[in-house]
């Protein structure tokens, strides 16, 4: 894969999700106790034997440079290739919405490369993928864009993008939909073509007045293009909203779903943070539940996911919630279906529950 440079594109929508990203990017939103959404994909980069990785950076960047930091623990803090940030234009002018000028900005970067591939992602779904196999499908077919896709199980909602394929593989149909249904194969926002291919589609769709580059560049020129689907059929979640944000961090509760992505052959890193051992005392009851560094529990814990340094006092019962860093219960409070942001304290006795589908969000610093 040193053929091959990764773009992972965090120009994403978050207004499904704007109680947990007023602060930060989608991307950076903390998931499963100790990551963050964009460790999925770029680990998954990084694992395929990706060097040259470039970040579009969102409205909002400055937690995703916190985190990602010079890209030393993804092990690409190097001399030659590794991490690349590509900031949007600020210009005044710069009037149009969408992600193609941020392309088109940072054109001279593909360009100067000397990959002769393009691996373009989002950095909102959760899976654990080896792109070594989705390089050997592209050259096979001798398609012109291959994009990635999962069969969907059940009825989802939000922003999907669904494609009809052929027995071969070959793009029939490309088409944007608000739900989903069994059997349908949903497009995971990650597309490889050779640089020239990109940077012919970005240059021209720019220039003749496009704003999007998967709506303006690929679905609307798709006949332009030989394009061929590949089937991820591993787990696969897409955070694009709070439903979903709970929902994804829920399934890794399951053993076999956190087996899959952070047991198999290729790992799924993040920043470093070394903490003590979680400290369970006398009184502390966990059942099936995610417990990360640095936590104090006293209370009762159940099927739920507590991140860096929570302390859970005596009396205290947290069910189906996640509890983000630095949290704070107090004795005797109850919390059912609930997503603490970082920094939360609930004082003595506070009961606070949502629905079991949509759960009550209590936003960073908040005093309860």
């Amino acid at each position: 894969m040193k053929t091959v440079m990764g773009i992972i594109n965090l120009q994403e929508d978050n207004g499904m999700i704007r109680e947990l990203t007023e602060r930060r990017a989608v991307e950076s939103l903390p998931f499963a106790g100790r990551y963050r959404l964009i460790d999925f994909t770029l680990s998954s980069m990084v694992n395929s034997g990706i060097q040259n990785v470039g970040v579009m950076l969102p409205a909002k960047p400055r937690s995703v440079l916190d985190h990602l930091r010079s890209g030393k623990d993804w092990d690409l803090a190097r001399r030659h290739d590794g991490l690349f940030y590509l900031p949007a234009p600020q210009s005044e002018e710069m009037k149009r919405r969408g992600d193609l000028k941020n392309f088109y900005y940072n054109l001279d970067f593909f360009e100067h490369s000397s990959q002769k591939y393009v691996l373009l992602t989002g950095g909102s779904f959760v899976y654990n993928m080896d792109f070594n196999e989705l390089l050997r499908f592209h050259q096979n077919t001798n398609a012109d864009i291959t994009m990635v896709y999962h069969t969907v199980s059940q009825e989802e909602t939000g922003h999907n993008v669904v494609i009809e394929t052929a027995e071969t593989g070959l793009v029939e149909d490309i088409a944007e939909k608000p739900a989903v249904y069994d059997g349908s194969k949903v497009a995971m926002n990650v597309f490889l073509m050779e640089k020239r291919i990109f940077v012919e589609m970005v240059r021209y769709t720019y220039e003749h007045g496009g704003q999007d580059l998967l709506l303006d560049g690929i679905i609307r020129r798709a006949k332009e293009y030989n394009i061929y689907g590949y089937e991820h059929d591993g787990y696969v979640a897409h955070v694009d909203s709070t439903a979903s944000f709970y929902k994804a961090n829920m399934d890794v509760l399951d053993p076999s779903t956190w087996e899959e992505l952070f047991m198999g052959n290729n790992s799924i890193y993040t920043k470093v943070k070394d903490e003590v051992p979680v400290q369970y005392k006398d009184t502390a009851v966990v059942k099936n539940s995610l417990i990360a560094n640095g936590c104090i529990i006293r209370g009762e814990v159940e099927n739920s996911i507590l991140f860096r340094g929570v302390t859970v006092e005596k009396g205290v019962k947290i069910k189906n919630s996640i509890i983000m860093q630095k949290c704070d219960i107090k004795e005797g409070s109850l919390l059912e279906n609930v997503i603490c942001d970082k920094n939360v304290v609930i004082t003595k006795e506070k009961w606070l529950k949502g629905a079991q589908n949509y759960p009550l969000i209590v936003t960073k610093n908040v005093v309860i």
